[in-house]
């Protein structure tokens, strides 16, 4: 199906869709601390409050990331990365292109481990611990960064890499932008320093209203974006006129929404976004495709004529 509607290159692959989500989403099975667990437990302890999620960390946390450093194999890890983007090229075979996905790490929030309440609490209460946190994190990071970065030489592989996690809504960043000026954007620069030096691209996938961090994410030196939410306030046209820190135009990997027009609109509007996207993208750089994962319930119609649009695009360019 990839090959037939023409892809050019994947980064995430997922070879085995269980296609449980309907037109409306995934029905809830599992609860998890983000979907609405009664009760969060991490290694014995009840998370129950923002000290609990500090006590945590400090106990189990830390200690472990500090251990994770100090018997760091980059020489391991190395064959582990090249290891895995052999596999997934051998299978997707010599007519698409496998890109980076998945083993470039940097400090990320917790709120997957502990919720949202409590962590964000935590985050607001006691910053001086998130930042040990983002800074033990970063240690660790930035030594598989190493080992990321001697892959890209040792395996000549593409180099362009997709860095993905959640860190806004639709409002904008989960947390106020000056604080993670403050103590998470030093520790995410450090620790994709060994990276940033080579000649591999890094580019972020943008959910939500990412415009605050887009800046801030240029000049720690990332080199375009993916994966635009339109509707949420992400100015693609102001975006695309910006440049790299080094002054250079942006990688633009864009498409058209799947939560907008693919699933709400009709043949006419996917037409109309596909001419916006190519009419005010960057000179150069610009990848078209659809903004995330295409949901069931789009119709055939809007399906085929986004194909059609992609084809007609890269077979004419601009024209």
């Amino acid at each position: 199906m990839q090959k037939n509607c023409g892809v050019g290159f994947i980064d995430q692959f997922i070879p085995e869709n269980p296609l449980e989500m309907g037109a409306h989403g995934y029905e809830g099975r599992e609860r998890s601390a983000t979907t609405g667990a009664e009760r969060i437990e991490r290694d014995g302890l009840l998370i129950d409050s923002p000290e609990a999620v500090v006590d945590h960390l400090e106990r189990i946390v830390f200690p472990w990331l500090a251990k994770a450093a100090a018997g760091f194999d980059e020489a391991k890890r190395c064959r582990e990365i090249l290891a895995s983007e052999a596999a997934v090229q051998a299978e997707l075979g010599p007519e698409i292109l496998k890109t980076g996905f998945g083993f470039i790490r940097f400090p990320c929030f917790a709120y997957s481990t502990y919720g949202y309440a409590n962590y964000f609490m935590a985050y607001a209460l006691y910053p001086e611990v998130m930042e040990r946190h983002f800074s033990l994190q970063a240690d660790y990071c930035r030594l598989n960064n190493r080992a990321a970065a001697r892959a890209y030489r040792e395996g000549n592989l593409p180099p362009l890499f997709r860095l993905d996690y959640d860190m806004a809504d639709s409002r904008g960043t989960l947390v106020n932008i000056k604080s993670l000026d403050r103590i998470w954007f030093p520790h995410f620069a450090r620790s994709l320093e060994p990276v940033l030096k080579s000649p591999v691209r890094l580019i972020w996938h943008c959910d939500g209203n990412l415009m605050e961090m887009v800046p801030r994410l240029l000049e720690a030196g990332l080199a375009g974006f993916q994966g635009f939410q339109y509707e949420d306030g992400m100015d693609y046209e102001r975006i695309g006129r910006m440049k790299t820190r080094s002054g250079e135009p942006l990688f633009i990997w864009a498409g058209v929404s799947v939560t907008r027009t693919l699933p709400r609109g009709g043949p006419e509007d996917v037409k109309r976004e596909l001419d916006w996207l190519v009419r005010t993208g960057p000179p150069t750089g610009l990848v078209l495709g659809v903004t995330s994962s295409v949901a069931p319930g789009v119709s055939y119609d809007n399906l085929r004529t986004l194909t059609e649009g992609l084809r007609y695009y890269r077979e004419h360019g601009r024209g």
